[in-house]
């Protein structure tokens, strides 16, 4: 992914929310057959607090990845949506597309039966823990030879990232006018382009970048008076 400095993310909090958030990842690398893309759900290690994910494949996708043999691209899909150009002031414009995505890069580690039967067990729970009578993956009608039966059919693996690109597109680039009407516009149930998450996503980036601009002006000012001289007559407290 081509990184824009205005549009970079860097802050391993906000990475591992948008990883929280968006667990439907894609998986990608480069096979001898060429290049290869599979689709599961991904966590957070959460024996960890940096970047390290775990997940699993059905077989036979192991082997089609190379997994624990060649580099994994796992990307993680946050919000996004189209951005009319009817939502910016008059004048020349084009339409875009605001966007949240992570990109991680590495050489998975392959779990035990053990450790996969743990990730399993807990992105089942993950899932079913929102349904008013969840199913979870030791409950019965399953049994412990049905579970481990399921957990031979799959491999698990750890991912530490040894690269990471995450960008985090929401108008930036864009006055602050245009960046709330553009909030507006997503927030409207009439509009077929409405979407409350990516709308959050940008009230969420731009109330930092608002702080930040206030804190920067703040300490320009203190810098400002610190630096002007006092008058003659300007008696010492």
């Amino acid at each position: 992914m081509r990184q824009n400095p205005s549009f970079a993310m860097t802050d391993v909090g906000e990475l591992r929310r948008i990883l929280q958030l968006n667990p439907w990842m894609t998986l990608v690398s480069a096979s001898d057959g060429g290049l290869v893309a599979s689709h599961y759900a991904v966590l957070l290690d959460e024996e960890r607090d940096d970047l390290t994910v775990v997940g699993h494949v059905g077989k036979p996708d192991d082997a089609v990845h190379g997994l624990g043999e060649r580099e994994l691209l796992i990307v993680a899909q946050g919000p996004h949506g189209y951005i009319s150009p009817g939502w910016y002031p008059p004048g020349p414009n084009v339409p875009t597309w605001n966007y949240v995505a992570v990109h991680l890069s590495g050489i998975p580690e392959i779990l035990t039966p053990e450790e996969n039967l743990r990730v399993l067990d807990r992105l089942v729970a993950r899932f079913e823990s929102g349904l008013p009578q969840p199913r979870l993956m030791w409950q019965p009608p399953n049994d412990e030879e049905y579970v481990r039966r399921l957990e031979r059919g799959t491999v698990g693996f750890r991912l530490t990232p040894t690269r990471v690109v995450a960008k985090r597109k929401l108008s930036q680039n864009r006055p602050d006018e245009t960046v709330d009407e553009i909030v507006v516009q997503l927030e409207a149930g009439n509009s077929p382009y409405a979407d409350q998450r990516l709308a959050g996503e940008m009230r969420r980036a731009h109330a930092a970048i608002r702080a930040g601009r206030a804190a920067q002006l703040r300490q320009n000012t203190a810098a400002d008076a610190a630096a002007t001289p006092r008058s003659a007559g300007e008696e010492e407290l």
